[in-house]
């Protein structure tokens, strides 16, 4: 059985946050859009503090210090959200 295997890791290099998802462009072209209901933490966050994101290991993953979100480019292409906390209703 054959596994793919990737030649680099993702990496980010641009990253914004619409009332409804989060969009990510990493470095080879490609743009990711994820639901943002994926992420509680941002949905929940004001637009300021859904702006304010930093990159972290060189594109790997995304930061955002007034949210304490954090996010891997790794998972999201895997599809993974986050499931420690659910949506307000």
């Amino acid at each position: 059985m054959r596994t793919l295997t990737l030649e680099t890791e993702p990496r980010a290099v641009d990253v914004s946050v619409s009332g409804s998802a989060l969009h990510v462009v990493l470095e080879d072209g490609r743009e990711l859009s994820v639901p943002l209901a994926w992420f509680p933490r941002l949905l929940e966050a004001t637009p300021a503090g859904r702006e304010r994101w930093e990159l972290i290991g060189g594109g790997e993953g995304i930061h955002w210090p007034d949210v304490d979100e954090d996010i891997s480019v790794a998972g999201l292409l895997a599809g993974h959200r986050d499931r420690t906390r659910r949506p307000a209703a």
